[in-house]
């Protein structure tokens, strides 16, 4: 019997073929063969193979420089043929809708709607293939895929060095204004001294003359009482006509002196306060031309290649319908799908499949979900945002943020949140310190319902339910513009891609807008109610599967494929 070297499949992409002398491998030995006998129908090494070839002369043996006259191994034949989700069940059936293969339950499970679906035994057929020319192909991509590789991975290596002169920089601009700052300081403080020199020689000077007039004064006193008692008349007159003179000299000092402001003031400059409050940083930071060329593609119109519907049910009900509402949907980078179910009071973790492997339930709620971290969202309930770990596919509550509002829409920003209460947006601290209340619309009860961040993080995206509306705004809450299309009718959930593409739910007029990223003209109807759109509420990209998913108030959610 032919064996297979374990390096062949369990090696992951090191698909290179390896098998092992049969007689060799009889003696618990591992030796590589090099010859396959078509007859003992066994592999040989060069040593066994001139043993085999005494005993049976007629037997024909094909050397590795003929391989293809050797077999396929079993575990190669295995690796090709089972289904990649359903590991135990053969490949047998090719959707031409999805340019899927799939086993028996695959086809039951995810293309049951699709129109062209062909198995395998008719399909070879009429298809044929050159297994040659497509191994050139393989090396051809694997070569081109390894560079692609090399380049990113010398791209990250180039992103973190150019990270870390651009930090230098930082430091070295902050110590040229501070040096600046210090040179002001020092100017201003030798200005200060300046004055406080010039004041105090003024009053040094004042304090002189003070001291000059009473020693002349207590001089004539003490002189004016030695004579109190004499009778020179003449005497009398010159002491009293001196002391009245120098009485007149401090009178006159004195409404002198009391007319000085002897205090020093500092009244900042209030110039440089305000251009350093308005300033948005040290500098201005340039990405790569790789992320402006995304950015410059935020407008690029998403093209649908095919759907597939999934009904989202709970553990326990397979056979039962159940009415859902599907408010939110968020993707991690994992690639688990989290969707939340207001009708059920439920928190659903969804398979690749789409199908719910985990769900917890909550008391209130809940309405929108949002990633915190790659293993961690918030969801909003009722009057407080919860905080859920998805842990090896279980679904663990972390703890819980009581807020003084209803909680409807969330969206993370550089690690705040963004919370509507359906009348307002908030933005809180993980802690739960409110930041800044920034937009209010009490006209109504769905004013405020779902928002989003822009891909570069400078303006939000309010729907306005109630008015038909989807609105954008400035970081500080200012309106920048309003949307109105008559296939956005009651829009709910709102959606920016990791490409930075805005997508909204029209729930009444069963549509999916894609809208520009400055929010004021439409690029596409993306889906429509002929496309199977009921009530959507909410949509999300998985950018690891290119598709849109759609989240509706009926009991199954929508994946479309795009390009």
């Amino acid at each position: 019997m032919a064996t297979f070297s374990q390096s062949t499949i369990e090696r992951g992409s090191d698909m290179v073929q390896d098998f092992l002398c049969s007689a060799c491998d009889d003696k618990k030995l591992e030796v590589s063969a090099d010859y396959y006998c078509e007859s003992c129908v066994k592999f040989y090494c060069q040593k066994c193979i001139h043993l085999h070839g005494q005993l049976f002369t007629n037997h024909a043996s094909h050397g590795r420089t003929d391989m293809q006259q050797w077999p396929v191994s079993k575990k190669v034949e295995d690796f090709f043929l089972k289904c990649d989700v359903h590991k135990e069940e053969n490949l047998a059936m090719f959707c031409k809708d999805h340019r899927q293969l799939c086993c028996n339950r695959c086809a039951f499970l995810n293309h049951r709607q699709c129109k062209t679906l062909m198995f395998l035994s008719e399909l070879v057929k009429i298809t044929s293939t050159d297994l040659k020319q497509l191994l050139v192909t393989m090396k051809t991509t694997l070569a081109e895929l390894k560079e692609l590789q090399d380049n990113q991975e010398a791209g990250i290596r180039r992103v973190q060095i150019s990270f870390d002169e651009q930090l230098h920089t930082i430091q070295v601009t902050r110590e040229k204004i501070i040096a600046v700052l210090n040179m002001l300081e020092k100017k201003t403080l030798n200005e200060m001294k300046d004055t406080l020199a010039t004041i105090q020689a003024y009053l040094k000077s004042d304090v002189d003359q003070c001291a000059t007039l009473r020693h002349e004064l207590k001089q004539l006193g003490d002189a004016l009482q030695d004579i109190s008692y004499t009778s020179m008349q003449e005497l009398s007159l010159i002491a009293t006509l001196k002391c009245q003179d120098k009485i007149q000299q401090f009178k006159k000092y004195r409404r002198n002196c009391a007319q000085v402001k002897s205090s020093i003031t500092f009244h900042p400059n209030s110039e440089i306060m305000q251009c350093l409050s308005k300033s948005s940083g040290l500098g201005r930071i340039e990405p790569s031309n790789h992320f402006l060329t995304v950015l410059r593609n935020q407008d690029q119109v998403i093209m649908i290649e095919g759907k597939s519907e999934y009904y989202v049910r709970k553990q326990g009900s397979p056979h039962r319908k159940l009415t859902c509402a599907i408010e939110d949907i968020c993707v991690l980078p994992s690639g688990q799908v989290l969707v939340v179910d207001s009708q059920n009071n439920t928190i659903n973790l969804l398979n690749q499949q789409y199908q719910i492997v985990r769900h917890r339930c909550v008391s209130n709620g809940p309405w929108g979900i949002c990633q915190i971290t790659p293993t961690e969202v918030a969801v909003t309930c009722g009057k407080e945002i919860q905080f859920i770990k998805v842990n090896n596919s279980q679904l663990v509550e972390d703890w819980k943020l009581p807020l003084q509002h209803k909680c409807r829409g969330i969206a993370n920003l550089y690690g705040d949140l963004l919370v509507t209460s359906g009348t307002a947006l908030y933005q809180y601290s993980l802690g739960g310190k409110l930041v800044i209340k920034l937009h209010k619309d009490e006209s109504d009860q769905e004013t405020v319902w779902s928002c989003a961040v822009s891909l570069t993080c400078d303006k939000l995206y309010l729907t306005n339910r109630s008015k038909d509306k989807l609105l954008t705004l400035a970081m500080d809450g200012s309106v920048l513009s309003t949307f109105m299309d008559p296939h956005l009718i009651s829009p709910s959930g709102v959606h920016v891609t990791p490409a930075g593409l805005v997508l909204v739910c029209g729930s009444k007029s069963n549509t999916i807008l894609q809208v520009d990223s400055k929010g004021s003209r439409k690029l596409a109807t993306l889906a429509t109610e002929t496309d199977g759109i009921d009530c959507p509420w909410s949509v999300c990209y998985n950018s690891n599967t290119d598709s849109m998913i759609v989240g509706q108030m009926k009991n199954k959610i929508l994946v479309y494929k795009v390009k």
